[in-house]
Parts: structure tokens; sequence; C-alpha cells
């Protein structure tokens, strides 16, 4: 990785976020058009990258906070920005009633990563239960039995775990606590998931953000939390392995995330909401996700209309491999003709299609 996209990645990670972009397709909108956006941090990283290429050949400026997830569907629903993006996709009801449409972006995983001493980067084997158990505030020290079977040969001190989340509304907190949702009973009936939830273990830190929470794990000894992966990377964090659905142990990458959403059936699925959490597969990562990019349906700002659908149309065409580069999943090319013919259909600008 070049010390420009390192840098690039520094700048999401900061999160002033405010990310400059510049765009537009021929005949479409023109250089000096403006296009605001407000939502997920898990994409930052990547949207930013996406930024600084589409920067050197286009002209139009696309200004996007990474607020999190729910400050972004607040804010497209409340038409206060041009484009929400999420994590946690809306189903098609609350898309009906906002007259809204959303559509998957890319994808990547959510990722565990510890402060302990002595622990390496992928050393740490964590298995379902034992990680609802931490979250729950049942398991309160490394050494504990329970993790101490995951990890045979395995040296790992009596120190308090101390959990860290999230403080804001986020799709990287539903797409985690989803996951616990779905491999923890306990979890399921005593918190659920969501974009916020009352975390149940005692004295769990909260920090604003991927980095907010990346920052308190660096800082504090024993401590836990879960932040996308490329901020794990960039922040030179220990994460995890985690046992999948299938038993097996796995290291998040590209192969685990792809692994995850090899059986995703965009096609059938209403307003593309797609979950791809604990899914079979010895290669699977168990909290993959997808971060969805969310727009009104009836446009009226022709120039606007034009400048959001031809950045994202270009960022599927052309960002792939900077995707890639970051440890995300690109969306499959038969995903993303799915989502343009929908854009046909969808979406309008004063009464006419918005794609051609």
């Amino acid at each position: 990785m070049n010390q420009k996209t390192l840098k690039l990645i520094l700048l999401a990670i900061s999160i002033t976020a405010a990310l400059s972009i510049v765009g537009c397709g021929k005949g479409g909108a023109k250089s000096g058009s403006k296009i605001n956006g407000a939502g997920a941090t898990f994409p930052a990283p990547v949207y930013t990258t996406w930024a600084d290429q589409y920067n050197q050949i286009k002209g139009v400026q696309v200004n996007y906070n990474a607020i999190g997830s729910g400050g972004g569907v607040q804010q497209i629903k409340a038409k206060t920005v041009d484009f929400g993006a999420s994590d946690a996709p809306l189903t098609a009801d609350e898309l009906k009633e906002a007259d809204l449409m959303q559509f998957p972006m890319i994808m990547g995983g959510v990722v565990p990563v510890v402060n302990i001493a002595g622990i390496k980067p992928g050393q740490l084997q964590l298995t379902a239960q034992v990680i609802s158990d931490i979250y729950l505030g049942k398991i309160k020290k490394w050494n504990d039995p329970a993790i101490a079977k995951a990890n045979p040969g395995l040296t790992l001190p009596a120190t308090n775990i101390t959990v860290v989340a999230r403080a804001d509304g986020s799709g990287t907190s539903w797409i985690f606590t989803n996951y616990l949702d779905k491999v923890s009973k306990e979890w399921h009936s005593k918190v659920g998931f969501g974009k916020t939830v009352n975390w149940p273990a005692a004295g769990t830190t909260r920090g604003k953000g991927n980095d907010g929470v990346a920052a308190f794990v660096k800082r504090i000894d024993g401590a836990i939390g879960y932040v996308e992966y490329a901020y794990a990377l960039q922040g030179k964090m220990s994460h995890v392995k985690l046992q999948n659905k299938s038993g097996k142990f796995v290291e998040p990458s590209v192969e685990t995330f792809q692994g995850a959403a090899a059986g995703a059936d965009w096609k059938n699925a209403p307003g593309f909401y797609v979950v791809l959490t604990d899914q079979p597969g010895e290669k699977s990562w168990p909290i993959t996700g997808a971060s969805y990019i969310i727009v009104q349906k009836k446009m009226t700002d022709e120039k606007v209309a034009k400048a959001i659908l031809e950045f994202f149309d270009w960022s599927y065409r052309h960002g792939r491999d900077m995707a890639k580069e970051l440890d995300y999943v690109p969306m499959p090319e038969n995903v993303i003709k799915l989502v343009t013919e929908k854009w046909k259909t969808e979406l309008t600008i004063n009464g006419k299609p918005a794609w051609k």
C-alpha cells in the first residue's frame, strides 16, 4: 500500500470526515456541481480512496460527513443531505414509508480487536459463545477457562476485560449485534440487535465512530472492541480469529468476506435487504456486512441527481481494485447490473427517469 493511500486512510479515520470528491459523467453533471452525503464510518477509508482518484479526473464536489449510520439515515429522511450511507439496511417497508431507495455499495468485515500484553494479531481465537459471553459481561478475565479452552498453548494473563462499544447510532454495531443475536440465545432474549443497544456488560466503554472504538482499545490494557477491518489494519491492532458456523477458526480477509457473501440472493431481496452475518462455509467470516447508499426516489435537482448517480456508477466500475487493496469486497457485476436497472425504474428527476 503506497504512502498516498495510507495518507487518505488516515484522513478517513480522523473523521473530521468531510471528503472532497470531484466527478461527473460525459454529458451529465457538470464540473462545479456539489452534492452532500452523510452516514456510515465503516466505508470511509474506501470512499476516501475513491475520492482521491475521482478528484483527479472529474469536476463535481461531494462532501461526505462520516457521522455513523444512524445519523445518515436521519439526514436522508429529513432531506438535509443528497444521499445517506448506512451499514444497517432499511427494510422494504421503511423505504416505502420514506419514499427512499437503497443499494449496496461495498462489502467488508467487522473485526473484534484486543489489547492484551503479548498477544499478536490473529493469535487469539474466540468462539461465538465466548465473544457473546464477553459482551454479556459473563466472562470478565482473559484467562477465563472458556477462553483458555479455545486457545491451547497460549499464555493468557489474568487481566480484567474492558468491553468497548460504539456510543453513536452505528451500522457497525448493527452488524456486530446482529451476529451476536444469531449465535447466542441469551443475547437474543436480553439484548437483541440494532444501531444502538443497551450494552449489558458492566463498565462498557463507549467510543464514537470506528476510530473512537479503536482509540479506546489501543489505550486500555485488556480491552476488546469491534471495528471495520481497514481500521484494524491501519491501526496495527490485534484482531482475533473467530470460529465460524462451520466450526473453523478463520482470519478476517477479502477471501473470507467473499466466502460469507457467496450465497447472497440480491435479486430476490426486497430493497436489496441482505444480511451476511453467520453465513455457512468453511471460509466464511462470520461478521460480514454490506454498506448501503440511500437516496430520495423522487429527485428535483437534475444537476445534483446526475452527479450522485454518476459518482457511484464510476465507483462501481472503476473502484474495484482500490476496494480490494483496502480489504473490502467489491459488489459483483451481476449485482451492479441489478442496481443500475433499479435506478432506471425507481429513481426520477421531476417525473422523468433519473438514469439511462
